[in-house]
């Protein structure tokens, strides 16, 4: 193995909380103590101390539910973990795509020489977002108070963008992506999840982490698997009427409201072997990206394409793919432009996406969901005995992230 091989950057541990349903046991849980749980058992599983961390990068971006505790999550954690005072870390916020800029932000400090070891982590605890009250501070003399929901059309409406469902539906008719077609992307994905969650792939030890909730008498309850998922038909999904002005987009064919965290530990191959630790993935490209906001759907591809140029590969050496499920719209536009015209390899790319399910299944807070796609194809390419993979997700006014990794 060559000197440059002992440079590589793996991946040697990963896990997630389930994510839970709206009104999951889960929701009362702060997204500090969400991302506690899996801080602790990503250093666990492999036996790495915390003060060997270098560099601890957090991504979270419901701000109000933040608030709840102040600011600075991530401090907060890895404080509330017992862990050394004198580790570096830093909260961010880049929408959905936090996760994997966390992860983007490591890979930088250990090829810039100021890390050897380091963590990403997401968190997010969405039904947990309380109501705004504006302008309460100054008082109201006369009249009406107005109470704001900050999850509502989860736009930035505020300041004149459209909603995010809106511009997704839109832009999926102009590359003639259907309601159809999204609404069978969604019960296909309810399906994938439904096989692979019997198939044993979604177990507790491997990308699962319990979540155990103390009560007052009796036993923990004890939530150890997404509580999303539901088998559905295509009857049902065509009945349910589209959301906040949106031309296809619809409570089924997208995600559910959610709480969860992720967390990935990464170090170079040279440390991995010192530790005698066998690698999950190695992480051959990590990237950010962004385009005009309304070109949320297309900035997945848009990223994957550029992943593969820097690492030198084509889409058709990719054995698996994960993109976020946003919205259905995001997976088939995306694979859609990366077919390059032919109906047969879009049909071909179709089926290596999100092969065990995806976020309309399990649910998408947005902070963690980044985490949970990456090591979600670590995992699924390990157990079909390696291959190469990209994870991309789309953020918030169309900012994009993606990851290959090797296995």
């Amino acid at each position: 193995m060559s000197h440059h091989d002992k440079d590589e950057i793996v991946i040697v541990s990963a896990c997630r909380t389930p994510f839970s349903r709206f009104d999951s046991a889960m929701a009362d849980i702060a997204s500090i103590d969400l991302a506690v749980i899996v801080m602790k058992e990503v250093i666990a599983r492999v036996g790495v101390k915390p003060e060997e961390l270098g560099e601890i990068n957090y991504g979270s971006c419901v701000m109000a539910e933040m608030a709840l505790e102040t600011d600075i999550p991530v401090r907060q954690a890895a404080l509330l973990a017992g862990w050394p005072p004198e580790i570096l870390s830093v909260t961010l916020d880049r929408a959905c795509c936090s996760s994997l800029t966390a992860l983007r932000l490591g890979v930088r400090a250990i090829r810039a020489g100021e890390a050897e070891i380091c963590m990403s982590v997401g968190s997010e605890n969405m039904p947990r977002m309380p109501h705004l009250v504006p302008g309460l501070r100054k008082g109201v003399r006369l009249g009406h108070i107005r109470m704001l929901d900050g999850l509502f059309e989860l736009g930035y409406g505020a300041k004149g963008f459209a909603p995010v469902a809106v511009d997704a539906g839109e832009v999926a008719l102009e590359y003639g992506v259907t309601r159809e077609m999204q609404d069978a992307w969604a019960c296909q994905t309810q399906e994938r999840y439904a096989q692979a969650f019997s198939a044993g792939k979604y177990k507790v030890g491997e990308e699962i982490v319990p979540v155990v909730i103390p009560q007052k008498k009796g036993d923990p309850v004890v939530i150890d698997r997404d509580e999303s998922p539901r088998r559905t038909t295509l009857e049902a999904l065509a009945k349910l009427k589209p959301v906040y002005g949106s031309p296809t987009v619809t409570a089924g064919n997208a995600p559910p409201i959610s709480a969860g965290s992720s967390a990935i530990l990464f170090m170079t191959r040279r440390q991995a072997e010192a530790k005698g630790l066998k690698p999950l993935a190695t992480i051959l490209a990590s990237i950010g990206t962004a385009t005009k906001p309304r070109d949320i759907p297309v900035i997945p591809a848009l990223t994957i394409q550029e992943a593969l140029k820097r690492s030198g590969l084509t889409i058709d050496r990719m054995d698996l793919i994960e993109i976020n499920e946003a919205f259905a719209a995001m997976p088939l536009v995306s694979t859609k432009i990366l077919a390059d015209g032919s109906e047969a390899k879009w049909k071909a790319l179709q089926e290596k996406t999100n092969v065990n399910g995806g976020a309309i299944a399990i649910g998408h807070p947005v902070g963690a969901s980044a985490g949970r796609i990456t090591m979600h194809l670590a995992y699924e390419l390990q157990r079909r005995g390696g291959g190469y993979g990209v994870a991309s997700i789309c953020g918030g006014l169309a900012q994009g992230e993606a990851v290959i990794l090797k296995v």
